[in-house]
Order: C-alpha cells, then structure tokens, then sequence
C-alpha cells in the first residue's frame, strides 16, 4: 500500500523510539532523507507525495541496520560539528558534541594569535581543526592523521566547507617524533584515543562494533596517547603556544600533571556541558621544563 513521505517518517519514529533510540525524532528524519537523496527542506515540502517503491526497500533497508546497532551518521554519511556538514565514514569517530568543547577552546586562543599555525593530531575527520580554521580566519591548519581512509574523509571535508586555502592534511602518526621539517606550531589541539583498552569490550554497541578501534583504544589506561605527545611534540611547539587536549571522564587530572611535569605552564581544566572535565589545555615554557629538568 502506498504511503507518503510524512507516515513513513512518523512510522519511522515511532520504531526508532520503541527500539529506545534517545534520538529518534532526528535519526528518522536523517534516515529518509538519505534513502531518499532530499534535502530536509525539501521532505518537508514532498511530506504529502507518495513514496516511490524503490525508496521505501531503501529505508527499510537502513532502519534494519539502525535497528541492529549501526549508528545513523554512518548510514547517512554525514554529520554536522560546530555548524559544518561533515562527510562521515566508518574510518573516522562520529564527531560528538562534547568535542565542541575542544574546539571552542582552541578557536579562542587562535583568533589572538595573528597567523596562527595550528596542527590537529589525531585529526579524524578533520572536525576539531576545520572548526578552528572557519572561525579564526587568520589561522593555517594543519590535519595530522595515521588513517589514509581517514585523511580520505578529511580532505573531503575540507573542499566540502571550502577551506582548501587554508587548510592541509597529511600523514602523521602521532606515536613518532615530528620532523623538523613541519616547523612550529603556536598551537596543537587533539582528541587522540584515550579509552582505556580493557574498557572497549564494554562500551556501547554502536561504539564497540562500529566505531574504529584505532581511533578509540588508549592503551592499558587510557594515557598512552597523552604520554607520547606530550614528549614527542613538545618541540613542535613554539614557546608561548598551547597544546589541548580533549580527555575522557576521570583522566583530567592525570593528563594535567603529565602535561606540568614537561614543562607546561597556566594549564586550564574545562568542562563539558554536563560538567565533565573535558578539556586541558596549557601554554608551553621552556624555562620552566629546564629548571625541572635539573
């Protein structure tokens, strides 16, 4: 029997939240739009025109992998982070709003920084660094990620919110020392891996068996990641720029003194919006890392 673009969004729904979806109401409409190949805007202009046959296979094919686990950004293949669309595949972390934080954080400090050279590491899909560069005109960003399908979806992103100006991406593993040839950065942001590896197996399905694990798997506690970046990129840094940090719940802390016994000074913890501590961020002194040192 035919049906219409509204009811098979409302029918959409009402499965989404009975499967115990917290976000059904968006994840339906995300899901008919993509089966669909329409705008928002436009599904809610076609909402009383009738579903072509073919359409309807197609959402039903989606909701069943909804349903079983998958999440729906990579059903869709976008996401949306700080007010950009963002292409998503299942090689990258699906940008959360808490990384909002991060960016916030580092878009105010760069925009006092005239010219200011940003590295990402760990970049993903780009998303932290694209935020910077959008907002703080002056900036040149760099997207450091080990991933190739990764640097795939960054530089997707990058012509995708027309960026390509100021904006770059490369390979990096953020597990070696950078070559001299990088230069200095005023600035590195990152949101590196940092569950701890004995947590995975009990995360979330839709994070356990969909996300990837290399972008997720910290080490036996979780700081691995904040250990060889802290060491490794601290001479990347120019003297007087900051390094930050996104952290998981409990590893504030840790990664503060981690981050102070390498020479950082005026180091900041910042909350999320459910007052997580989420972000730490320092501004690099070498003076101080050489009077520890002794």
């Amino acid at each position: 029997m035919p049906v219409t673009y509204n009811n098979m969004y409302m029918d959409l729904r009402a499965q989404l939240r009975h499967a115990g979806i917290e976000g059904a109401t968006v994840e339906a409409r995300e899901i008919v739009c993509a089966a669909a190949g329409k705008p928002r805007e436009a599904l809610y202009r076609d909402g009383a025109l009738y579903v072509p046959p073919e359409i309807e296979r197609e959402v039903r094919a989606l909701t069943a992998r909804r349903l079983a686990g998958e999440p729906v950004a990579y059903l869709t293949g976008e996401w949306e982070f700080y007010g950009m669309p963002l292409d998503i595949s299942p090689a990258v972390l699906i940008p959360r709003v808490d990384t909002e934080v991060l960016a916030e954080q580092a878009i105010t400090y760069v925009k006092t920084v005239d010219g200011c050279r940003v590295l990402d590491l760990c970049a993903g899909s780009g998303c932290v660094g694209l935020a910077v560069a959008k907002h703080a005109e002056g900036a040149r960003v760099l997207l450091g990620e080990i991933s190739d399908e990764a640097l795939k979806i960054c530089r997707q992103n990058v012509r995708r919110n027309g960026l390509g100006g100021r904006v770059s991406c490369m390979r990096i593993d953020a597990r070696e020392k950078p070559s001299r040839q990088l230069g200095e950065f005023a600035c590195i942001v990152s949101n590196p891996p940092y569950i701890p590896s004995g947590d995975i197996a009990a995360l979330d399905v839709t994070v356990r068996d969909f996300e990837p694990h290399l972008a997720l798997d910290g080490g036996a506690d979780g700081l691995d990641f904040y250990r060889v970046i802290i060491e490794k990129w601290r001479d990347a840094l120019c003297t007087g720029g900051r390094l930050y940090f996104e952290v998981g719940i409990g590893q504030a802390d840790a990664v503060l003194r981690l981050m102070r016994a390498a020479g950082f000074g005026d180091i900041q913890i910042v909350q999320d919006t459910l007052g997580i501590p989420r972000v730490v961020f320092g501004t690099l002194y070498s003076d101080v890392f050489q009077k520890e040192a002794t």
